[in-house]
């Protein structure tokens, strides 16, 4: 008897811990769908300085940066104006200080301070074509042998058009 009484409470409990039973399903199906649009955006734009110098006898280098973000196959230009100082061109920059006097400086795309970088799309602008990532651009600036204004600090404002 001890085993037909073992049987009979494992039957029991088993009943009571396997819960409910079920014998159909159903299901469904839903989309998931995004759109992405052509977008960019300038991330960043690193000042450009030139630190200090005395007689400006040789020229003053120095460089910044620019992030920039588009969509994955987004061609875009930058570009970037000829600065707030008065009378100034792309070609030719001019950061204003003490008396309204000027030290004149270009920016290029390149090393070598060939080309000119300006706000005319087709002519002077950098083009490219985004990746879907921040892509860093390096701006070259310059300042030429000039002669050598009044001692103080000389400033400017560059402002970065994307174009896309």
């Amino acid at each position: 008897m001890p085993n037909r009484f073992t049987y009979i409470s494992l039957l029991a409990i088993s009943t009571f811990i396997s819960g409910p039973v079920f014998s159909q399903t159903a299901t469904t199906q839903f989309n998931v769908q995004i759109t992405i649009n052509a977008e960019c955006q300038i991330n960043s734009a690193s000042d450009l300085d030139f630190g200090e110098t005395g007689v400006i006898d040789t020229a003053v280098s120095a460089t910044s940066t620019i992030g920039v973000q588009c969509t994955n196959g987004t061609p875009y230009d930058i570009g970037l104006n000829e600065g707030t100082g008065a009378g100034a061109t792309v070609a030719s920059r001019l950061m204003t200080g003490p008396n309204d006097e000027t030290v004149e400086y270009s920016l290029y795309t390149d090393t070598t301070h060939t080309d000119v970088w300006g706000n005319t799309i087709g002519t002077d602008t950098v083009t490219d074509t985004g990746t879907g990532s921040e892509q860093t651009l390096t701006v070259y600036g310059q300042v030429p042998v000039q002669a050598t204004p009044t001692p103080g600090a000389y400033t400017d404002v560059i402002t970065v058009t994307l174009t896309y």
